[in-house]
């Protein structure tokens, strides 16, 4: 049985643990609702431009355009993968790797082992897998997060438009952590260029009602969708950026209150295991008094 000594120091320590696990979900805590917040006004906007660009480009048969939606072979496959700078929260970084290793290996195996599958990592986090493979790596914007805002966001975006634009991509997808609520993230693997109208149409739940109207358009339809394609695709990578932020500090939230209990039945069954080692050497030492008293009295 360990000494007393070696048990109070596990408690001391485990208790200054609980304090920094408590701390953090608190800190994470009040982060989550300046997210959260952000997702939240963020989201009714891009599901808007989603459907008015999905009305226009329904009726809308133009060879400029033709380019955004061009669904050739896939020789070449970028994936955006977003994650976090900071670990502490959980699986939300261990699903993403878990997810990109799967698309490599399954979905894109082709194209890794013909060295065309390149990714570009949002969040340090991903670095501490992808380091350790031979996978093409852009880590230029890994950073992101310690300034997330959309100008920075719009920034990689354009970037990411213009290298599918000019051919050295053919696919592009993103994979994120999607926010539902502070105890629940979903794994999301999203097509980001080319666009696919079929899937837009899905999930813009009243875009086919909308095709069916006959509208009078100022500029010309082409002339807007020239404008509203980039701004859709800039929206709906710093949409994806938000909803990882979100579920990053949710899970974070939820992995340092785990935490919190699980030191606080350690702590519990640490001072047990104090009171039963004292007790024991107060007998022992009670039991060498007695025996001292009576080797007198004889």
């Amino acid at each position: 049985m360990a000494n007393l000594k070696d048990i109070r120091n596990r408690i001391s320590s485990t208790i200054s643990t609980q304090q920094i696990t408590k701390a953090m979900k608190l800190v994470s805590a009040t982060k989550l609702k300046r997210a959260q917040d952000a997702i939240t006004r963020m989201r009714p906007y891009s599901e808007k431009l989603q459907g008015i660009l999905a009305n226009l480009s329904d009726s809308v048969d133009d060879e400029k355009l033709g380019k955004y939606f061009a669904d050739s072979e896939a020789k070449n496959v970028l994936l955006v993968v977003i994650t976090s700078d900071r670990g502490l929260c959980g699986g939300f970084n261990a699903n993403i790797v878990k997810k990109i290793k799967s698309l490599a290996q399954g979905k894109y195996k082709d194209q890794n082992d013909s060295g065309n599958l390149n990714m570009l990592v949002l969040g340090k986090k991903s670095m501490d897998y992808l380091k350790t493979t031979t996978y093409n790596v852009d880590q230029n914007h890994m950073s992101i997060f310690q300034d997330l805002n959309a100008d920075n966001a719009f920034v990689i975006a354009q970037a990411i438009v213009d290298s599918y634009l000019n051919g050295t991509y053919d696919k592009i997808e993103i994979v994120y952590n999607q926010f539902v609520n502070a105890a629940t993230q979903n794994l999301v693997n999203e097509n980001y260029l080319p666009i696919i109208m079929a899937k837009m149409d899905s999930d813009v739940s009243k875009t086919a009602e909308d095709a069916k109207n006959d509208y009078l358009f100022e500029p010309n339809k082409v002339d807007i969708l020239e404008e509203l394609i980039p701004r859709s695709l800039k929206t709906q990578l710093y949409k994806a950026m938000l909803d990882s932020f979100a579920s990053e500090h949710g899970a974070r939230m939820v992995a340092m209150d785990g935490a919190t209990e699980n030191a606080g039945e350690l702590i519990k069954g640490l001072k047990v295991k104090y009171n039963k080692a004292r007790q024991a050497a107060i007998t022992n030492e009670i039991s060498e008094i007695v025996g001292g008293a009576a080797a007198l009295e004889a």
